[in-house]
């Protein structure tokens, strides 16, 4: 007994040395030390450091996880004038996370961020306007927000702009102008603007039909880990329209848009495994792929599960 007590008091000894050795080397990590010295700054009264560590709580980037906590620092830092800080406020209040849910608080803090300069603040303040989330809706209103985030630089910006053209929904329908602040997103590495484009391009609406630039749009998308872009690809490949039809090659395209999380490459998977188009017949994967379409919020899928 003495000498199971022995080696048991060893092996605590040795798991808090390492627990001390642990300590010491995160201490050590230049990440610890701009956390501290973020603090520091922060404490003293600095706005823009608060934000930054404020992101870094949120993130558990070097300290401990702390929704709370990153909300106090934002509304420092919002009170402080960084734009930045009244938007992840604004954010952290519309989505509930970890703090009341307030969407006119956050409609507010939308508002103050988009005025000072931070366009995601436009862009998310557009967004409730546009879905009647929190504030009465008003598309010409949120039309106007999205130009002024795109006029901002923010690529997000052009490319929801250019789904109101596109649509006609707050502004006058105008499909070559919708084709523009695509290619300007697109130009701007925004993906959702290439793959939006390429829609353009393999109907000919606003633009010259182009199967071909199409398919580049949306590879160039999927490339970039988006997934709508592989999933379009995919059905490209599937008809055989702009490309060789290779149905292996769709299959495989659905299902990395599937492991993306985008629900309707998980739908076309599931059809080709339901169908045996392509892949071997298999009801039951095409049925737990639909079950997952469905959950993703795709509900043509939900009626196939």
């Amino acid at each position: 007994m003495p000498e199971i007590t022995a080696r048991h008091s060893t092996a605590l000894a040795g798991k808090a040395l390492l627990a001390v050795v642990a300590v010491a080397l995160a201490a050590c990590n230049p990440g610890a030390k701009d956390a501290r010295r973020l603090r520091a700054s922060c404490n003293e009264g600095d706005a823009a450091a608060c934000n930054e560590l404020g992101n870094k709580v949120g993130q558990g980037e070097y300290v401990l996880r702390d929704w709370p906590r990153a909300a106090r620092l934002y509304r420092q830092a919002c009170d402080g004038g960084v734009a930045q800080g009244c938007v992840r406020l604004g954010g952290m209040h519309r989505d509930s996370m970890k703090v009341s849910s307030d969407l006119t608080l956050a409609a507010g803090l939308f508002q103050q961020g988009c005025e000072g300069g931070a366009m995601q603040g436009c862009i998310s303040l557009g967004e409730m306007y546009q879905d009647s989330v929190g504030v009465a809706p008003d598309l010409a209103r949120a039309a106007g927000l999205y130009r002024q985030a795109c006029e901002g630089d923010a690529m997000q910006g052009c490319t929801e702009l250019g789904v109101m053209h596109q649509q006609g929904e707050g502004v006058t329908q105008d499909l070559a102008r919708a084709a523009v602040l695509y290619q300007q997103a697109c130009e701007g590495e925004f993906m959702e603007g290439c793959s939006h484009l390429g829609g353009l391009y393999s109907t000919g609406a606003g633009v010259a039909l182009d199967v071909v630039r199409a398919v580049d749009l949306y590879q160039q998308a999927c490339d970039s880990a988006y997934a709508e872009g592989c999933s379009n690809l995919g059905a490209l490949y599937a008809t055989g329209a702009g490309v060789a039809q290779d149905i292996a090659r769709a299959a495989e395209l659905y299902q990395q848009s599937c492991n993306q999380r985008y629900a309707e490459g998980c739908f076309r998977i599931g059809d080709l495994y339901a169908n045996g188009t392509g892949v071997n017949r298999d009801l039951g994967r095409a049925a737990r792929l639909f079950r997952r379409a469905c959950r993703l919020g795709y509900e043509d899928a939900c009626r196939r599960e």
